[in-house]
């Protein structure tokens, strides 16, 4: 079974960084996807930023320019989400996702706990 682990989250001040991190353990056998999402209070879960097994990104129009998502070239099952020049509007809860395939391919797509972003003005 697959395991994610969130970490980074905080307060700052908008301009400021903050650096996700997601770690994945267990029977991840074959990713295909790795991203990240936000949801803000009263609004739906959007895709922030994603990066596939073969390195194409993609994101957000809100984030493009500030926000890169990264993979651990060491541990491919451990990815980033470095967020510049933050906003107020930035301000949500982060969740990280993976999807694959596990042992006898079976797909995969789980989520983790969520790690709460804040920017102050």
């Amino acid at each position: 079974q697959v395991q994610l682990v969130e970490s980074g989250g905080g307060l700052v001040q908008a301009g400021g960084s903050l650096r996700l991190s997601c770690a994945a353990s267990g029977s991840t056998f074959s990713i295909d996807a790795m991203g990240w999402y936000r949801q803000a209070p009263g609004k739906q879960r959007e895709l922030v930023a994603e990066i596939t097994s073969g390195s194409s990104t993609n994101y957000a129009d809100s984030v493009k320019g500030r926000f890169t998502i990264s993979r651990d070239n060491a541990k491919n099952t451990v990815w980033y989400l470095q967020m510049n020049n933050l906003k107020p509007e930035d301000t949500a809860v982060y969740y990280c996702n993976v999807n694959g395939r596990g042992k006898g391919w079976a797909r995969y797509d789980i989520w983790g706990r969520g790690t709460q972003v804040t920017v102050s003005s």
